[in-house]
């Protein structure tokens, strides 16, 4: 755990903070390469991708209000920080699709075809953002007596994010960045051979899902109003971000069929 990058001076580079930018620009540098090589008008697509991650890191910091009213209450300016959170990454993956929306709509830009080049970009750059929330120390999973199970050490960390120090636990972050990095490959690997706009996305979504559905047993940083069902551990119970991916997989699949449909008739 590396909370803390570097110093100069009295700035301080937060590991998260620059991480999450790294996964932001490669995400929009794949974006850019697949616009222009599709003949896409790629500096209109540059724009929204600008436009849609500031709406997504509002929708993402929103949500995370809501979840925790009382702590951003009385710590509001924890709210602005990268060093705790970037926010809730399915609250701002809603509010970014909705935006994108609505944008390519307003400019007339091919919605599923552009769809398509987001669906990889965002896999990638939520990658780096899981090795950021393991170098921050936030989003920590269940105790474990794993060959494999990683303690973290840091004051600094344990004072922003409140994790437990010296106890051995899943590195679910970590988890979460090699599936989203091999999401990831999949998803490129399918773009060079799509049969209809809209299949990479959807396959994002619905890969995701499965991700997220998945790690959430192993997530140990979870208060009692984040599960919808809670039994004795995480394993026996079911978490609002578990329900919110069963709805993404359900949508995802619909929507893949019906634009599958209407390509093949």
């Amino acid at each position: 755990m590396f909370p803390i990058l570097f110093k100069i001076g009295p700035l301080t580079v937060h590991t998260y903070g620059f991480l999450l930018a790294l996964g932001v620009g490669l995400g929009i540098w794949f974006m850019f390469r697949q616009a222009k090589n599709r003949g896409m008008n790629a500096p209109r697509i540059l724009d929204m991708a600008f436009y849609t991650i500031i709406i997504a890191l509002l929708g993402a910091k929103l949500v995370l209000f809501v979840g925790n009213i009382s702590y951003y209450t009385e710590y509001p300016g924890e709210l602005l920080s990268l060093a705790r959170s970037g926010g809730v990454f399915q609250g701002g993956l809603a509010f970014g699709i909705l935006f994108a929306i609505f944008y390519m709509r307003r400019h007339k830009i091919p919605l599923w075809k552009t769809a398509d080049i987001v669906g990889p970009a965002i896999a990638l750059g939520h990658g780096f953002g899981r090795i950021g929330c393991f170098s921050a120390g936030c989003c920590w999973g269940t105790e474990c007596e794993l060959p494999w199970g990683m303690s973290f050490t840091s004051d600094y960390a344990h004072n922003i994010t409140g994790i437990p120090l010296h106890v051995t636990r899943h590195p679910v972050q970590l988890y979460e960045a090699v599936l989203n990095f091999l999401n990831f490959f999949i998803l490129f690997v399918v773009l060079r051979k799509k049969k209809f706009d809209g299949q990479v996305f959807f396959l994002y979504i619905i890969n995701y899902s499965i991700i997220r559905y998945v790690t959430e047993f192993f997530r140990g940083d979870y208060e009692s109003n984040t599960y919808l069902i809670q039994g004795g551990s995480p394993y026996t119970s079911i978490s609002f971000p578990q329900l919110f991916s069963l709805v993404g997989i359900a949508v995802a699949l619909t929507l893949f069929f019906i634009l599958k449909k209407r390509k093949s008739a």
